[in-house]
C-alpha cells in the first residue's frame, strides 16, 4: 500500500490573517512539503497541473525533476497530467527523461482537466475532452512502446517514422493512473488498458466513490486483466488534525468556510459527514481512512490533500508530523486482512520484473 500526499498548487489567502502568499513562496513550499513527506516515510508525492491563476502548478515536470534531485526514495507523480491539452509527444519525452533522471521513481496520472478556458489556450475544444483523452493517450502508449511510430489522428499533425527520445528507462514506460472525479469514460479507459484508476474522493460521498471504483473493477475483469479485486485503485482524501479534536475543528473552520472550492456552501459538519474530509484527532483520521476499504475494497494508493485553502506552510508541515506518527498504524491497518492475491501498487522495479518474466516466457515457448 502506497501512502502519500498530493498538491493542487493553489495560491489562496489565509483567512485568519488576510495574507496571500506569493507565487514564489508557494512554489518553494511545494518543494519543502515534498521533502518533508519523504522524511516522515511517505511513499508518494504528486503535484497537479493547472495553467490558470490562482495556481502555481504549471510545468509539473520542472517541479518533479527539481524535487527528485533533492530526494532519494519517494515516488514522484502528477495529479494530474492534462492528456487533453498537452501534446502526447511532449509528454512522452518529458516523463521518459524524468524517469531516467530519477532512476525510475516516477509515474503519472492522466486527466482531462475541467477548467474550460484552458482548452483554447492550447488550441483545443473542451467539447472534445473525452475524444482528446482517448486519442492522445493511445498515441502516447505507442510512443513509449514502439521505437518508430507512424500515426494519423484527428487532433494533431501526423507522425511519419518518429522516434521519441529518450526511450523509456529499461524499456519500461512509467506506470499510468487515470484520474477522475465523476467521469465513467476515464474509468473505462483505465480498465481497457489495464492501468490504474485514481478516484479523487475529496468532494463526493462514499456511495459515489463506490460506484466509480466498482465500475472500473468490473470493466478491468471484463477486459481480461484478472479478477475485479486485483484492479489497481487509488483514492484521494483530506484531513486536518490536532491532538484534541475540538481544537482541530476550531482551527480549520475559517479555512473551510472561505476555501475557494467548498467555502460558503455546506457547513463543516455536513461536509465531513458526507465526504471523506476528516477534521479531528489523529485517531479519528486513522479510523476514517481505514474505513475507505469498506466501500472501495482493498486498494493500492492513498493520497491526501493537505496544502490548500490558505493553510500556511508551518501548519502543513505540522500536519505531516502528525501523519507520520500514525503512519505505522495506518500501514498495519491496510495490511490487516488483505488477500494475498491483491497486488501492490506497480513500481518501476515491479514493471521491469514483469517485462523480464514475460520475455522469458515467450523465449521458452519459442524454444519448445
Amino acid at each position: 500500500m502506497q501512502i502519500g500526499i498530493f498538491s493542487v498548487g493553489d495560491v489562496t489567502a489565509d483567512p485568519t490573517t488576510g495574507r496571500t502568499p506569493s507565487e514564489h513562496e508557494r512554489i518553494k513550499a511545494q518543494v519543502a512539503i515534498a521533502k518533508k513527506a519523504e522524511d516522515i516515510g511517505l511513499d508518494v508525492f504528486a503535484t497537479g497541473e493547472h495553467h490558470n491563476p490562482p495556481f502555481i502548478a504549471s510545468n509539473p515536470t520542472a517541479t518533479l525533476a527539481y524535487i527528485g534531485a533533492q530526494t532519494e526514495r519517494i515516488v514522484l507523480s502528477t495529479a494530474t497530467t492534462l492528456i487533453t491539452t498537452t501534446d502526447p509527444v511532449l509528454i512522452a519525452e518529458d516523463y521518459a527523461k524524468i524517469q531516467h533522471l530519477l532512476d525510475g521513481r516516477v509515474d503519472l496520472m492522466m486527466g482531462r482537466g475541467n477548467t474550460g478556458p484552458v482548452y483554447p489556450w492550447f488550441g483545443k475544444d473542451i467539447r472534445q475532452g473525452i475524444n482528446l483523452a482517448i486519442e492522445n493517450y493511445a498515441l502516447l502508449r505507442r510512443l513509449w512502446s514502439e521505437d518508430v511510430v507512424s500515426w494519423e489522428g484527428r487532433f494533431r499533425t501526423p507522425l511519419q517514422g518518429y522516434t521519441s527520445t529518450p526511450r523509456p528507462l529499461d524499456g519500461v514506460a512509467p506506470f499510468v493512473w487515470h484520474g477522475s472525479i465523476r467521469s465513467p469514460e476515464i474509468a473505462e479507459q483505465a480498465a481497457y488498458y489495464g492501468d490504474g484508476f485514481f478516484h479523487n474522493h475529496i468532494f463526493w460521498p462514499a456511495s459515489h466513490t463506490a460506484q466509480m471504483v466498482g465500475l472500473y473493477r468490473q470493466r478491468w475483469e471484463h477486459y481480461g486483466h484478472g479478477p475485479a479485486d486485483t484492479a489497481i485503485v487509488g483514492l484521494g482524501g483530506q484531513f486536518f488534525m490536532r491532538r484534541n479534536s475540538q481544537d482541530a475543528v476550531d482551527e480549520f473552520r475559517p479555512y473551510f468556510d472561505n476555501a475557494p472550492v467548498y467555502g460558503h456552501g455546506p457547513s463543516l459538519e455536513d461536509f465531513t459527514a458526507q465526504t471523506p474530509l476528516t477534521v479531528g484527532s489523529p485517531q479519528q483520521v486513522l479510523e476514517r481512512t481505514l474505513s475507505f476499504r469498506e466501500y472501495a475494497g482493498d486498494y493500492q494508493r492513498q493520497l491526501f490533500l493537505l496544502d490548500h485553502a490558505g493553510l500556511p506552510l508551518k501548519t502543513v508541515l505540522e500536519q505531516l508530523d502528525l501523519l507520520g506518527e500514525i503512519l505505522p498504524e495506518m500501514r498495519k491497518g491496510f495490511a490487516e486482512g488483505r488477500p494475498s492475491h491483491v497486488p501492490d501498487a506497480p513500481t518501476h522495479a515491479s514493471l521491469v520484473a514483469a517485462a523480464t518474466a514475460a520475455e522469458a516466457a515467450i523465449a521458452g515457448g519459442e524454444e519448445s
